[in-house]
């Protein structure tokens, strides 16, 4: 593999695991969120699935986000007559987001991403120091 292909694997992995660390960060930020009408829906849990491309240029393989879905598991309820949403029952139904699966996903993300920059920066300096040898 050459420097070229490197570099692309590597910015592929960043820029999958960036748009993965958006979608945590969209999950953790609604998972509060309910519906505002009774027994409407509340936020649901997006899901995002990577898959492998055959970069045709270099070669190689790299990863790309294949779709941003939706998590449709049920969503818990909460006792609460209160609540504008609250169904007959007086339950009001809760995102189905868990604030430690998603920080588990986004610390994941956060070290694949790492590595991606790392392999990068490695790769740089690889080929500034053969450039350096040819001068």
């Amino acid at each position: 593999m050459d420097f070229a292909s490197t570099l692309g694997v590597s910015a592929s992995g960043m820029d999958a695991q960036s748009q993965r660390l958006r979608v945590i960060a969209e999950n953790l930020a609604n998972q509060d969120t309910t519906g505002s009408t009774p027994g409407a829906d509340p936020y649901r849990r997006k899901t995002i699935t990577f898959s492998e491309a055959l970069n045709d240029e270099t070669g190689a393989s790299e990863v790309g986000v294949e779709r941003i879905g939706r998590d449709e598991r049920y969503f818990e309820t909460r006792f609460d007559p209160s609540h504008p949403a609250a169904n007959a029952q007086g339950y009001v139904k809760i995102a189905n987001v868990d604030s430690m699966v998603e920080m588990t996903d986004m610390r994941e993300a956060e070290r694949s991403y790492t590595a991606n920059l790392n392999t990068m920066q490695t790769t740089r300096t690889m080929l500034s120091r053969t450039l350096d040898l040819l001068k």
